[in-house]
């Protein structure tokens, strides 16, 4: 990662990944304007280049501190000895939630890793995939205790179930703050709602 992002003070470091993260995004690396980059971060463009040598090097210093950020705050973070899947996914919100607060587009970050016009991206992104598929061996539907399902229910076809209405859910958390200012979000309501709809859930699918 480039020393120079890396030394700059936390808000002004957060400002231009959140920009960054964002064009990136909402355009991939081939469209992405470094120019709506610098104005959504609140500095100039030379002064971004300053700190980057150029889009690329931007691009794959976003890639690699998201990859990082996710494994730290969030996949080692979460307790996978817990075998309720709904009690698993509960805390994988929370641990969402607490990530989107200083990054809102960061449930997002898996757009960085389509296909680009740069072959040198490309490859780059290739052998960082390989690295980050191997440290992410947990899946949260895995080993989960499945005594709790009804009897009869097809667990895997519940899994499938479950995993369409959690990004239904997750789809309505992002659609919230793409309408609204982050700060002025209200997590404590969207946590209630959440506990509400695990709740229905169990009473579907559990005995």
């Amino acid at each position: 990662m480039p020393t120079k992002l890396l030394d700059l003070g936390f808000q002004r470091r957060d400002a231009i990944l959140n920009a960054a993260l964002k064009e990136f995004v909402l355009r991939g690396f081939d469209n992405a304007s470094t120019n709506v980059i610098a104005k959504e971060a609140g500095i100039s463009k030379a002064l971004m280049f300053h700190y980057v040598n150029n889009k690329q090097e931007l691009f794959l210093f976003v890639y690699d501190y998201f990859t990082e950020l996710l494994n730290k705050e969030y996949f080692t973070k979460m307790d996978f000895s817990e075998k309720d899947i709904f009690e698993r996914l509960h805390q994988s919100y929370l641990l969402q939630i607490d990530l989107i607060k200083q990054y809102p587009w960061i449930l997002d970050f898996n757009k960085l890793s389509v296909v680009t016009n740069s072959d040198e991206v490309n490859k780059a992104l290739e052998s960082r995939a390989k690295i980050k598929h191997s440290s992410c061996d947990h899946k949260i539907f895995d080993m989960i205790d499945v005594s709790k399902f009804r009897t009869g229910l097809d667990i895997e076809k519940c899994k499938q179930f479950i995993l369409w209405s959690n990004i239904g859910f997750t789809n309505q958390i992002l659609e919230d703050i793409r309408n609204s200012q982050t700060s002025n979000l209200d997590y404590k309501h969207i946590i209630t709602i959440l506990d509400e709809y695990f709740d229905e859930l169990r009473k579907i699918f559990y005995k």
